[in-house]
């Protein structure tokens, strides 16, 4: 896993956003959204893996309905410690705008063959296309896919919430408190 983009596209000097280090959990695997008024409204949704969050953003935000699917663009790994980030990223940064952690608990693969650690499976789900895990977070909750659109397009995934006891009709984005300061991103300011 490698963090170098994610450093690029940073000043350090001018936002408090942490800085690229590999870092991994001492316990179970860890998940975040974030809800991020950059240039356009969208959720991060990261998923720990060998020390680094995998991220994708969701220009839509995630659902707990089964039957909607939400475009979910593979962006750069950011930091393990990006999962408490809180905050406004100044204007002149990559990303500028408000952030709130929206989102957090823990995951497992739905689907963890025997003999294989999750973070090989992970690999190699990664490198096949498709990614079954359970979340167990404050808003998300249950069976979740991700899925590459086209082997050609290697960024374009969905995340789909798949038919299960909470799965619901009701619109989770309503839910617009961040989970660690109860604020909305307009708070913030």
């Amino acid at each position: 896993m490698d963090l170098s983009k994610y450093n690029l596209k940073r000043n350090f000097n001018s936002t408090k956003e942490p800085e690229g280090v590999i870092k991994k959990s001492k316990n179970e695997l860890i998940f975040v959204v974030q809800k991020h008024a950059a240039s356009h409204l969208h959720y991060d949704f990261r998923i720990e893996m060998d020390g680094v969050l995998k991220s994708w953003a969701i220009p839509k935000g995630p659902s707990m309905h089964s039957e909607e699917k939400r475009l979910a663009i593979m962006v750069e790994d950011h930091p393990y410690a990006y999962k408490d980030f809180e905050g406004t990223i100044p204007e002149g940064n990559y990303g500028a705008g408000n952030v709130i952690v929206w989102d957090k608990g823990t995951y497992a693969l739905s689907n963890q063959r025997n003999g294989t650690t999750v973070e090989n499976q992970y690999k190699e789900d990664i490198r096949n296309g498709k990614l079954d895990f359970i979340l167990d977070g404050k808003k998300l909750k249950g069976e979740f896919a991700l899925v590459r659109l086209h082997v050609n397009q290697k960024n374009a995934w969905l995340l789909i919430k798949k038919d299960d006891e909470y799965a619901t009709d009701s619109d989770v984005l309503l839910k617009d408190k961040s989970v660690l300061s109860d604020m909305t991103l307009d708070e913030l300011e």
